[in-house]
């Protein structure tokens, strides 16, 4: 059986729990590869929000690429995906991506995402919005890309800031029909 793909692309707002967890979860299901790819800003954010090196959390990945490299597999549409998710997306990334200014590897995979009409999910973070980044959201939005702010639920009865961390991330794979294991729909 060909396993799937799926570009993760780490920006460098806070959310790095995010992106941990999401890497784990997708590295337990044995029909998926991730393609990595982060800023150097995210492994900043790294540092400061979790105790994983980028070298630890890199290995959760099939494939870990380099954010100069324009040559990269994930850089062209004939190298076939699922689509990507931008976790966490700074508002940096968001701008980049609304106006096609693909000046790294991460931004590309994006454009490209988005060119082969794959589905790009963008989980954003900043609070609280100007109308800069809702502007942003709002264009990027109406083109069918999915804005997910990690926003909390309650109706879950989260007990934990785990707990709520993997209701967000099985909201992130829900869009790519992927069922995490843990996941409590609205009943």
């Amino acid at each position: 059986m060909k396993k799937k793909r799926l570009v993760v692309g780490l920006s460098g707002a806070s959310g790095a729990p995010l992106a941990v967890e999401l890497l784990a979860t997708l590295q337990n299901m044995s029909d998926w590869e991730t393609h990595l790819v982060y800023t150097n800003s995210f492994e900043e954010t790294l540092k400061i929000e979790t105790q994983l090196t980028i070298r630890e959390l890199s290995s959760k990945a099939t494939k870990v690429y380099d954010i100069n490299n324009m040559g990269s597999s994930i850089s062209s549409g004939t190298f076939q995906t699922e689509g990507m998710i931008i976790v966490p997306c700074s508002m940096k990334t968001l701008a980049g991506v609304t106006y096609g200014y693909s000046d790294n590897l991460l931004l590309r995979a994006a454009d490209v995402t988005i060119k082969e009409r794959r589905k790009l999910v963008l989980v954003t973070r900043e609070t609280p919005l100007n109308p800069i980044h809702l502007k942003n959201m709002l264009y990027l939005a109406e083109r069918g890309i999915v804005l997910l702010p990690p926003m909390l639920t309650y109706y879950n009865n989260p007990q934990s800031v785990h707990e709520m961390t993997r209701h967000i991330i099985s909201k992130m794979l829900d869009i790519f029909n992927i069922q995490a294991p843990d996941f409590k729909r609205w009943e």
